[in-house]
């Protein structure tokens, strides 16, 4: 029998499923399109240039695996955390441990930069203050409980897929689109391809949230295999359709230096009407992608806090509204100085890093699943754990410089409270 975390056996402390397929679903499809399109096609273009769609390709292959691996392992262990559980049941606690650590930081970095990404749509110039502004009004959604968190989610959603529509309406039919510039030309390099895949990647780690919630889902079993295969798909038809007309109409050059290139296109569309729709659009965008982060991060707190490797008094869950509220409370909060203070041009390659080995240590702990239990086919977690290395260390210089560094501070806390565990119990 798999060893559930602390907590989880006593009412007090035990999370409500109430989630059913289409909450999951959007709850994953809420956190891949405001990360993705928004935040990541621009840099994505720059070190891919005309490759940019096969890099979209190689990133939905690798997260294919990761969500088929994440899937299988959260239908056998319905507990929040997600890698975090997977790895401390399969690979043993120090994996899982740093698979939560990775997790944690990474998306607290996502979080600021969605954050900034509203605060920068919205008011340029107080970007930071309704960043902070952002952060504690969804931080009190997510407070109020996991299904009024799904209902503001769908309505995120179908506003985002209705701009998103009108962008690849208006670019697909404007005049001065090309077929032929969605072929990779003389400028793609497998260098190239590689790092944007990885940037890229960033865009599809939202179904991670869905994991996250295993907890919280209605007959785990059979809803979350069917929710993340089908959210990741979804997103992939929507990125595809949107970047492919952005570079109909643009180029990978003019995409790759716009700073707002949703906004770039309709514009070169001749569509001005539509620009400060997309504004909205990108900003509702972000709104729901950070709400998702928060909720997530704060469950993978959750879950290692019940297992004290951060303080216990964060596994409290609330008696009326059944979230971990001590959780998204200090996640809030963390998030909001960060968003107040910090600098997060880099935040995309830092998280992406983050996360990717985050999944690695997934398809690692699918890989060690029996036919019993529900394996994958093996080479899915192999293919995964291959793909998600390769893009991490095909990522730039500093984000993997940054991440390596957050990492190694991650497993000294870890050997440090080993240590001063080992002298107490002499």
């Amino acid at each position: 029998m798999p060893r559930l975390p602390s907590g989880t056996q006593g009412v007090p402390d035990e999370l409500q499923r109430r989630l059913g397929v289409p909450d999951a679903v959007v709850i994953g499809l809420g956190a891949m399109l405001g990360a993705g399109i928004f935040a990541a096609l621009a840099p994505a273009a720059r070190a891919a240039g005309s490759g940019l769609l096969p890099a979209l390709a190689l990133a939905a292959v690798v997260a294919y695996c990761n969500a088929t691996s994440s899937a299988r392992l959260a239908a056998r262990y319905p507990t929040s955390g997600g890698t975090y559980v997977y790895g401390r049941e399969r690979l043993g606690e120090f994996w899982g441990y740093l698979a939560g650590w990775a997790f944690v930081v990474g998306k607290t970095a996502s979080c600021a930069a969605m954050a900034l990404t509203v605060g920068s749509y919205v008011w340029p110039s107080q970007a930071h203050a309704v960043a902070v502004a952002a952060v504690v009004a969804l931080t009190a959604v997510n407070y109020a409980g996991v299904q009024k968190t799904a209902w503001l989610n769908r309505a995120i959603v179908a506003v985002v897929l209705a701009v998103l529509a009108a962008v690849v309406v208006a670019a697909s039919t404007a005049g001065g689109a090309a077929a032929d510039r969605l072929a990779p030309g003389g400028d793609v390099s497998a260098g190239g391809v590689m790092q944007a895949a990885g940037l890229l990647f960033f865009a599809f780690a939202g179904y991670a949230r869905i994991a996250t919630l295993g907890e919280e889902v209605r007959d785990p079993r059979r809803t979350i295999p069917l929710a993340v295969p089908l959210a990741l798909c979804l997103t992939l038809l929507v990125y595809a359709a949107v970047a492919g007309a952005a570079l109909a109409v643009l180029g990978p050059a003019r995409l790759s230096d716009a700073t707002a290139p949703l906004a770039d296109a309709a514009r070169a569309a001749g569509a001005d009407w539509l620009v400060p729709v997309v504004r909205v659009g990108a900003a509702v965008a972000a709104l729901g992608s950070l709400l998702a982060l928060v909720l997530g991060v704060s469950r993978t707190t959750l879950a290692m806090a019940r297992d004290r490797h951060l303080p216990p008094l964060l596994a409290a869950v609330h008696p009326r509204t059944g979230v971990p509220h001590r959780a998204e409370l200090v996640v809030g909060a963390v998030v909001a100085v960060v968003a107040a203070t910090a600098d997060v041009r880099g935040a995309i390659g830092f998280s992406s890093f983050g996360v990717l080995l985050y999944y690695a240590v997934a398809n690692a702990s699918a890989w060690t699943l029996t036919p019993q239990e529900g394996r994958p086919p093996r080479a899915v977690p192999a293919l995964g754990l291959a793909g998600c290395l390769a893009l991490a260390c095909a990522l730039p210089l500093s984000s993997v410089l940054q991440g390596a560094a957050v990492l190694l501070l991650g497993a000294c806390v870890f050997g440090v409270r080993r240590w001063a565990a080992a002298r107490a119990g002499r």
